[in-house]
């Protein structure tokens, strides 16, 4: 992927997460910080987190981490589709006005 795509994705994640209330404003080290605090949350509410503490992240099966990392996306990836929405539209009706 092009880094420059790498970084204005993690700029919007900062800033979705800083929306949301997720982080306050501690840059990239707090931002997956919390990440990482929000998936062991997700992992316990599906009732994986005995399991990923006597296994680790390695060991899970693709599934698990698929059910963690979608509820994950869920909660802040909805949020960037939305502004990554409202960004092509005001960008497609100002090149239309031109």
């Amino acid at each position: 992927m092009n880094p420059d795509a790498i970084r204005a994705l993690d700029q919007l994640k900062y800033e979705v997460a800083q929306e949301l209330g997720l982080i306050q404003g501690g840059g990239e080290e707090e931002l997956r910080a919390v990440l990482d605090s929000l998936k062991y949350e997700i992992a316990e509410e599906l009732g994986l987190s005995d399991k990923l503490h006597r296994v680790g992240w390695p060991n899970m099966t693709s599934r698990e981490c698929g059910q963690i990392g979608g509820r994950l996306g869920g909660r802040l990836g909805g949020q960037m589709v939305k502004r990554m929405v409202e960004f092509t539209e005001i960008h497609m009706a100002q090149n239309h006005l031109r």
